[in-house]
């Protein structure tokens, strides 16, 4: 998973490079929007960017 401060744009870079977005961008609680890529050499990663101050860390530390 990589870190990235701005999903959309990066995503509209990628997809016009021939990478194919796999499944959907979803969001996580209002604390990141994920979501995974196919590279052109067919490599699977995920994207993440977070959304605000708070982590996923937060939340469940707080549960």
């Amino acid at each position: 998973m990589f870190r990235v401060d701005n999903i959309e744009e990066l995503l509209s870079r990628l997809l016009k490079l021939g990478a194919e977005l796999v499944g959907e961008v979803v969001n996580y609680q209002n604390i990141c929007r994920l979501c995974y890529i196919r590279g052109t050499e067919g490599f699977l990663f995920g994207l993440a960017e977070q959304l605000g101050e708070q982590t996923a860390k937060d939340v469940l530390e707080n549960s």
